[in-house]
């Protein structure tokens, strides 16, 4: 799929994640200047760098969207190379493994004593779901407030925020996490009838399943093979495979087009219609 979006700025943030980084790509494809914002410098850097060696223009900063100075200086970079934002993806996010069970299902015996290596309900560490919670929805809340007050005096712009299949239906063993993207899809809808009268047009992706740096190992045997969790979702999304990164590109720039413009508060699942299969 391809947009027009010439003159338009991007920003991008966790762009130098598998996703995030192909979404950036595909911005900068369709004519955009991309800022790619990312914990880890060089890996913005190297995105930027790769965007460029293909004829777009990108540059990579490095932010931490849980720091609003960070994110502030940032915010001026961009403006001084480029201009205001008009696009603002969300894509900064992640998980813990302090916020997440051991097991599918708390069974009596996990009541008797702790057994090493496990982590219960009971057991989960509030300082690990509380980073949890930060990095998804007060990294988003913050960015957009470093970026949304010039796209919003300008009176136009579009923020695509990221969610997950956790917010519709929560998966076993991540409570923190599908607790924080419901609160992401949430949010989405609070923020897009908040920035109505601006001109800010606010959605949301729901990923499916993809492979990522984060879940590879939880999803594929060190072979390749699939692990139990792995062949739990194939079988439970009725395109059998995982996502890929291009996959979410066309959901994009369709939210990103001015043809979307009366698209406004929605949370699109690009998931292989896993959010529509009751598992019979």
């Amino acid at each position: 799929m391809q947009i027009d979006l010439s003159q338009k700025v991007a920003v991008v943030t966790g762009g130098g994640g598998i996703l995030c980084s192909e979404m950036a790509k595909a911005l900068a494809a369709s004519g955009a200047r991309v800022a790619i914002l990312d914990l880890k410098e060089e890996a913005a850097k190297r995105v930027a760098d790769e965007i460029r060696n293909s004829g777009g223009e990108a540059i990579g900063i490095a932010a931490n969207v849980l720091d609003a100075a960070s994110l502030a200086k940032a915010a001026e970079t961009v403006r001084n190379r480029f201009g205001v934002c008009d696009i603002l993806v969300n894509g900064a996010g992640g998980n813990h493994p302090r916020g997440t069970t051991s097991k599918e299902y708390l069974f009596p015996d996990d009541l008797k004593e702790k057994a090493d290596g496990i982590t219960t309900f009971f057991d989960l560490d509030p300082a690990g779901v509380g980073f949890v919670f930060n990095l998804n929805f007060l990294g988003t809340l913050l960015t957009c407030q470093a970026f949304c007050r010039d796209m919003a005096k300008k009176n136009g712009g579009v923020v695509i925020n990221i969610s997950s299949m956790n917010a519709f239906t929560p998966l076993t063993k991540i409570p923190a996490y599908s607790g924080a993207k419901a609160a992401i899809s949430n949010f989405t809808q609070w923020l897009a009838v908040h920035f109505s009268k601006v001109g800010i047009r606010v959605n949301a992706i729901a990923p499916g399943f993809f492979l990522t740096e984060q879940n590879q190992t939880l999803l594929t045997n060190a072979d390749g093979s699939l692990t139990p969790r792995g062949n739990t979702i194939l079988s439970h999304t009725p395109q059998g495979r995982f996502g890929t990164p291009q996959d979410l590109t066309g959901a994009l720039l369709f939210l990103c087009d001015e043809s979307a413009s009366f698209i406004d508060g929605v949370v699109l699942p690009v998931d292989g219609a896993f959010s529509a299969f009751s598992g019979v």
